[in-house]
């Protein structure tokens, strides 16, 4: 009787505290899982985004470099077939310049198209005699220049000067000397110029003209330079030696010499 009295009072009280308990959980909304909440509204499940199964914008720049890049190999191989065509193949330096003086002899020739014509024989005689006056007012002017300028140091007008220079002055004033000679030197060919222009002044226009095509001509035959050595040398790299048309053709001989020398190592 004692043990079922003492179960039946616990079994009592257990239910009323369980009675007692439960308006709290109706009170509560702390819970959301809570089955007592009061808050009778179901909830609706939340949405979830399906995958976009677009590609990204990462994917699309990648791909959008990709054809940039292939385009841009195409144009190349365009460009290069092209260049490599012999109706644009990209002319060298000498033949640039061989073809802007023939340009130019073309206008000068147009612009003194009244005068007579001048053969390469005499072109290469007037040129000639025209070199040997330069070197004869060379001469002269040397002369000139030194006399006049070892006059005016000798009456000691450059004493202070002359004391400067760490030398004898005996040497000091030679060295002076010759530097009114090399002035004297330079200073010949334009004035040897100007006096064969006015004595040859008919053929001037035309000694113009037929030098344009002569520079034109050696431009474009002569060698490269770069290929130069102590045992094959450049043969009269600019044409100063040349005075006849047998002279050219001397040196068109020499400059396929050298060519081939280059080329063969002989």
């Amino acid at each position: 009787m004692l043990s079922s009295t003492a179960t039946t009072m616990l079994r009592a009280g257990v239910s009323r505290s369980s009675g007692a308990l439960q308006p709290m959980l109706l009170r509560s909304t702390a819970c959301p899982c809570s089955p007592f909440s009061m808050n009778t509204k179901p909830q609706q499940p939340t949405s979830l985004r399906p995958l976009s199964t677009s590609p990204s914008a990462l994917v699309l720049r990648f791909g959008a470099q990709q054809q940039a890049q292939l385009v841009q190999q195409q144009l190349r191989r365009a460009s290069s077939s092209s260049s490599s065509s012999p109706s644009t193949r990209p002319r060298s330096d000498a033949e640039l310049d061989a073809n802007a003086a023939e340009a130019a002899a073309a206008a000068q020739s147009a612009a003194h198209a009244g005068e007579p014509a001048l053969d390469w024989n005499t072109f290469f005689k007037l040129r000639k005699t025209r070199r040997r006056v330069q070197l004869a007012f060379s001469v002269i002017m040397t002369l000139i220049t030194s006399g006049a300028g070892g006059a005016v140091l000798s009456t000691g007008v450059a004493d202070a000067l002359v004391a400067q220079v760490p030398l004898e002055p005996m040497f000091a004033i030679g060295l002076m000397t010759a530097g009114f000679g090399a002035l004297g030197w330079l200073m010949g060919p334009a004035m040897g110029g100007m006096v064969f222009n006015a004595l040859k002044s008919k053929y001037r226009g035309q000694m113009e003209i037929k030098e344009g095509q002569f520079f034109a001509r050696i431009k474009k035959h002569r060698v490269d330079p770069s290929a130069s050595s102590m045992g094959n040398p450049v043969p009269d790299f600019y044409g100063e030696k040349i005075s006849s048309v047998a002279g050219y053709r001397q040196w068109l001989k020499d400059q396929r010499a050298f060519n081939k020398k280059r080329t063969t190592f002989v």
